[in-house]
């Protein structure tokens, strides 16, 4: 599987508009204590993930599925992504089910879910491992087993709940009466990560015309997924961009950002939550008296592995508040939480938190069509400003960004 972390290009088209660089002095009398520059940096350490989910199938009354069975799983899905799965021919040697790579197409050319019947979207294949008469071991390619129509043996069909961008796939055994009857293994299945420009993996469990490998061997010769499922997990998981942070050098006691429990105020936090744009609230925070300036640190959405910085400017008794868009969701953010000294050195991630905006209905983040990253608009809600739960398996805040000021 490709393990090569792919540059994120962009968060979606029209994620980010034009971004101001230069830090902004709003304050006519100039700061009585002697100022200093600092630096922010602010650096994505997101471990990049092939697959965004991933999970396993099997039978209702016994893990086999038998012809006149059925079988439902649901995930989620933006309109870059696929749905790979696989499952044995159990009558065979070493066949197994699944579509052609990088899986089954679940939205359409203008970004249109596709529901109801997608049988035609699944092929059978010789895994290549064993004879297809003696059973005796042989080392061939994969290949795809032409001269059985696969969609006359498994039924595959979709439905879709927009709101919450979520799939349901029912596998149908409709092997039964066919020259071809046959049971379904127990399966998998799994979604890759969309990292703004294309798939992280375009080819999930195995390739056409290659050599086969021991998770698919072992699920096409004995049904088992024990080793497709180990592998799924340590490939498995969500990351993220972030986009470029704003920074405000401010006095007092109130983060002129946020406030938790409280409704989003219409400055701008929604449009960087949302879509990663700082330019509204960045003018909104240059006419607030308490904020002493405003800083971008970058001016592009910052993939796993990159970081941003900028200098400020700050004195005696200055405080200094971050935000920065969790770009793989909705309208989420990371801030800190805790009151910064402008004066603090040294790393201040323990500070810092994730947010939900409550301007838009969550998603699973990266499978969600109505996020940025697939170009989507988030469905609006009205909710106060609160800390993000654990209704998504989100990495720790430590794992996903680093911010250091020195």
């Amino acid at each position: 599987m490709k393990k090569t972390l792919l540059t994120i290009a962009s968060l979606a088209t029209g994620l980010l508009t034009t971004f101001a660089l230069t830090s902004c002095d709003n304050n006519d009398t100039m700061m009585e204590n002697p100022s200093v520059q600092r630096m922010i940096t602010i650096e994505n350490v997101a471990t990049a993930k092939d697959f965004v989910e991933s999970g396993s199938f099997q039978g209702t009354a016994n893990p086999v599925i038998l012809p006149g069975q059925s079988v439902s799983f649901t995930f989620s899905a933006g309109k870059a992504q696929s749905l790979m799965f696989a499952t044995m021919y159990g009558a065979s040697k070493d066949w197994f089910f699944a579509s052609k790579q990088p899986g089954i197409k679940l939205f359409d050319d203008n970004g249109n879910a596709i529901t109801g019947d997608v049988s035609s979207q699944v092929l059978l294949w010789d895994n290549g491992t064993k004879d297809n008469t003696t059973g005796q071991a042989e080392s061939k390619p994969i290949a795809q087993v032409s001269d059985v129509i696969a969609s006359q043996l498994m039924k595959l069909s979709l439905t879709f709940n927009d709101v919450s961008s979520e799939f349901t796939l029912t596998i149908n055994n409709t092997s039964g009466g066919t020259t071809h009857s046959t049971p379904f293994s127990p399966g998998v299945w799994a979604v890759s990560n969309y990292n703004g420009s294309q798939l992280l993996n375009n080819a999930p469990f195995f390739t056409p015309n290659a050599m086969s490998n021991p998770e698919i061997t072992d699920i096409a010769q004995m049904g088992s997924i024990n080793k497709m499922v180990t592998q799924l997990n340590a490939n498995t998981g969500i990351m993220t961009g972030l986009s470029p942070t704003l920074v405000v050098v401010y006095t007092g006691d109130k983060n002129p950002i946020y406030e938790l429990g409280q409704a989003d105020s219409g400055k701008g936090l929604k449009e960087i939550a949302q879509m990663g744009n700082v330019t509204k609230l960045q003018t909104s925070l240059k006419s607030l008296p308490h904020v002493k300036g405003v800083y971008v640190a970058g001016n592009a959405p910052v993939a796993p592995g990159n970081k941003v910085s900028t200098p400020f400017t700050a004195s005696s008794g200055d405080k200094i508040a971050y935000v920065t868009m969790f770009g793989f969701s909705n309208d989420w953010f990371y801030a800190n939480e805790q009151t910064i000294n402008a004066g603090t050195k040294g790393n201040v991630t323990s500070m810092t938190s994730l947010f939900d905006s409550g301007t838009g209905i969550d998603q699973y983040p990266g499978a969600g069509n109505h996020q940025a990253l697939f170009g989507g608009t988030p469905q609006s809600e009205s909710k106060v400003i609160s800390k993000v739960g654990n209704v998504f398996p989100v990495p720790a805040v430590q794992n996903v960004i680093k911010v250091t000021i020195e």
